[in-house]
């Protein structure tokens, strides 16, 4: 608990130094806020932006953010400094993934508020926020830590953004589209942020984000064990 906690001081001193960072985090929901009270057009889908906005800030702030403090500290050297005071994978994923989830939630609530839910879609809609906010976290994290420096994290990270946050709105006007999305965490998100007043949980939801989170989860660990084992060497 120790090293997760320096590892969450050391995040929030970090972030207002590095506007790039912050931007991430204020972006989507100030467009949340504009959007929805600027534009009103008839028979619009009740929360449109709402819940388009709401898929693309989870495919794009957490990951974006996640890939780019790790690689940022591994160029820096600041990982290698943590990886011989015995900090382990688990320890530093929490430590950094915690406090930008928490970050991140935050401006999940200002676009829940802009939707102006129900108490019940209020708490089912940040639920679904919650989760794949943490999905983007450990893709970012597995970026971050395969990236040699933090110019080609960011070479990664923009295409693989792209697509995870640009897919669920375009497999709604295109169904080949729809078919190669549904296998994506950002979609399947998507899909029930549009269904907050009577959502349906089904066995491929779980499976799609969770297999996701997995893949992710395991790329993250072996990079780690792979760098610790160079900076012993």
């Amino acid at each position: 608990m120790n090293n997760i906690a320096a590892v969450f001081k050391k995040q929030i001193k970090d972030t207002f130094k590095n506007k790039a960072i912050l931007i991430q985090f204020v972006m989507f929901p100030v467009l949340t806020l504009i959007m929805n009270e600027a534009i009103q057009i008839e028979e619009m889908p009740k929360n449109y932006f709402v819940t388009m906005f709401a898929a693309m800030y989870i495919g794009m702030a957490p990951l974006t953010s996640m890939a780019a403090v790790i690689a940022e500290e591994k160029e820096k050297n600041t990982l290698r400094v943590l990886m011989m005071s015995n900090v382990r994978p688990h320890e530093y994923l929490l430590g950094i993934g915690s406090y930008i989830w928490f970050v991140c939630m935050l401006g999940a609530m200002v676009i829940c508020l802009a939707g102006n839910y129900k108490l019940k879609e209020s708490i089912i809609f940040m639920g679904i926020m919650a989760v794949g906010i943490l999905a983007s976290i450990l893709i970012g994290a597995a970026i971050g830590i395969w990236s040699r420096t933090e110019m080609m994290a960011t070479s990664i990270t923009v295409p693989v953004m792209v697509v995870f946050s640009f897919l669920p709105m375009l497999s709604g006007f295109n169904h080949t589209i729809a078919k190669v999305a549904k296998f994506i965490y950002s979609e399947q998100v998507s899909r029930m942020l549009n269904q907050v007043n009577n959502l349906q949980i089904g066995l491929e939801n779980i499976c799609i984000i969770v297999g996701n989170m997995l893949i992710a989860a395991g790329l993250f660990i072996v990079a780690y064990k792979k760098v610790h084992c160079l900076q012993c060497v």
